[in-house]
């Protein structure tokens, strides 16, 4: 009894180890959004649920514990393989992203949530099993599954915070598996050793864990990931995993990316021989052009500058090559990111304080009387913007913390024919900002986009930033002139229709707009 009741508690630590590592697994490519968390937990819900019905039965077929370690044994082995199977599957479920072939997204995200079924079914088999062999009493049945059905929970609640606090902090997300696997196996071989009299089947774990043992040792499942990883996108120059992101540099000659997760989006760029960033980023730099100012700039002071969503530092760099060395704070809620970008993209800028953090929660924390003149948010996580960084809530703080002149403008995703996320978040600043203002970056028609959407505290006229806009002087560097010159055509005042959702921290429904804006670029609607 004493061995089942360690089974079972292995087993229950194990499904919710899996469980919370293939959150982990999967947030790089899918997201972390709450139809993600709800699609996961389903499905293994649901694998769990045909486990108890198959273990129920088969453990009246075969009520002997070589044959419920011959399943543990299996699940294991399949646990430990999530690993070397998912690279291929994941990567091909970017390519259909990046491609807009909807049934290859939906096929392959269908092939991921499999990749789970088999090892979840059969642990969800062995409580049940458990149950069917150590009772000896019908009269104690009911005393025996719960007491069992008690140990596996306390087992899941075991498998919840270790991969958490433990296994993906210091192994990463895929030696969270292999060790899950290894812990599950070493208990089952040690089990099916212990058994006196059995068949064949007690010889199944200890084969198992040979398996295991083998694919760790010669598999090399780092070379497997590379190899799909590598899609002849530039030259790899540093790959990590963080508590937060996988991380990834590319380069192209000088040029490089910073690349957070699997998705289609690049967070940040570095261009040591052009001026501009020849992306969203560029567009940043109008946010200056949003407040009143002397026409030839002889009598401006330096402006205090807030980034959200730092990265590795790709807005800092520009701001300093443009405005000089305006005193600029940025905040990135992953500290690994910070040492990419001080290593990889020259983030050293005398004029950047550069910190780790939640941007909200370190805002609350400033003073009210050390006011910023801009605030610039790039909190992406593409597709996604943080909801709390889209809310009534939080803009007010914003507005608390800008000067009397003070500026806040945001990175906003869109379709070509879809701005919903630009319309929530341009009502949303309308109801703390007097103006708002949006300005769209051209891109392909059938692709994903970008627009600044910038609020400002006084109110400020249109007509105004084309006057800044076109009265720049000569010692602005020519590239930025010019492309001021590009741009400044596109802005205009914002006008979200009425039936806009207005965003709280209550309700802000982010991740329906960003589905509906996925959806329309899969149609490759316009």
């Amino acid at each position: 009894m004493k061995y089942i009741s360690l089974l079972v508690f292995a087993a229950g630590a194990v499904t919710l180890g899996v469980e919370l590592s293939a959150a982990r697994l999967l947030d790089p490519w899918f997201g972390n959004s709450q139809i993600v968390w709800a699609g996961l937990i389903g499905l293994i819900l649901l694998y769990l649920a045909v486990g108890a019905w198959l273990g129920g039965k088969l453990a009246d077929r075969f009520p002997r514990l070589d044959a419920l370690l011959a399943v543990a044994g299996m699940a294991g082995v399949g646990v430990a393989l999530i690993p070397s199977i998912s690279p291929p599957i994941l990567h091909l479920a970017a390519v259909g992203l990046e491609s807009f072939a909807p049934g290859l997204l939906a096929g392959t995200m269908l092939a991921v949530l499999l990749i789970f079924s088999l090892p979840l079914i059969l642990l969800g088999a062995v409580t049940p099993w458990a149950v069917r062999l150590a009772l000896l009493d019908v009269a104690e049945a009911g005393r025996t599954a719960g007491r069992l059905y008690a140990i596996g929970t306390i087992g899941s609640i075991l498998g919840t915070f270790l991969p958490v606090l433990w296994l993906i902090p210091a192994y990463g997300t895929r030696w969270s598996f292999y060790l899950l696997a290894l812990g599950l196996l070493l208990i089952c071989t040690a089990g099916s050793l212990l058994i006196v009299r059995a068949g064949r089947l007690r010889w199944l774990p200890v084969a198992a864990l040979l398996l295991v043992a083998l694919l760790l040792t010669f598999g090399n499942p780092a070379a497997l990931r590379a190899r799909w990883d590598d899609d002849g996108a530039g030259t790899l120059l540093y790959e990590d995993e963080s508590l937060y992101n996988y991380i990834a540099v590319r380069a192209w000659g000088s040029e490089r990316h910073l690349k957070l997760n699997e998705g289609v989006g690049i967070h940040s760029v570095y261009h040591p021989e052009t001026l501009l960033s020849l992306g969203i980023w560029d567009y940043f730099l109008l946010a200056p052009l949003f407040q009143e100012r002397n026409r030839d700039w002889t009598a401006e002071k330096s402006e205090q500058v807030l980034v959200i969503g730092l990265a590795a530092g790709t807005v800092p760099e520009l701001y300093t090559n443009v405005y000089g060395p305006w005193p600029i704070t940025g905040v990135e809620l992953d500290p690994e990111i910070l040492e990419v970008g001080r290593q990889f993209f020259g983030m050293d800028e005398p004029n950047l304080t550069a910190l780790a953090g939640d941007g909200r929660r370190w805002l609350q924390q400033q003073p009210a009387d050390s006011p910023f003149d801009l605030v610039l948010v790039d909190a992406y996580r593409p597709p996604y913007i943080p909801f709390h960084l889209t809310t009534t809530e939080f803009f007010g703080l914003v507005h608390s913390r800008l000067s009397e002149r003070g500026v806040v403008a945001i990175n906003v995703g869109r379709t070509a024919g879809n701005f919903a996320l630009v319309d929530a978040l341009s009502r949303t600043l309308g109801q703390v900002f007097p103006t708002v203002f949006v300005i769209d970056e051209p891109g392909p028609a059938d692709n994903l986009g970008n627009s600044l959407v910038v609020a400002t505290v006084q109110p400020f006229a249109l007509a105004d930033f084309q006057a800044n806009a076109g009265e720049l002087p000569a010692t602005f560097p020519p590239e930025f002139r010019a492309f001021v010159a590009q741009a400044a055509p596109q802005a205009r005042l914002a006008a979200p229709p009425a039936d806009t959702p207005i965003f709280t921290d209550d309700r802000a429904p982010v991740e329906q707009l960003v589905h509906g804006i996925i959806w329309d670029f899969l149609q490759g609607a316009d």
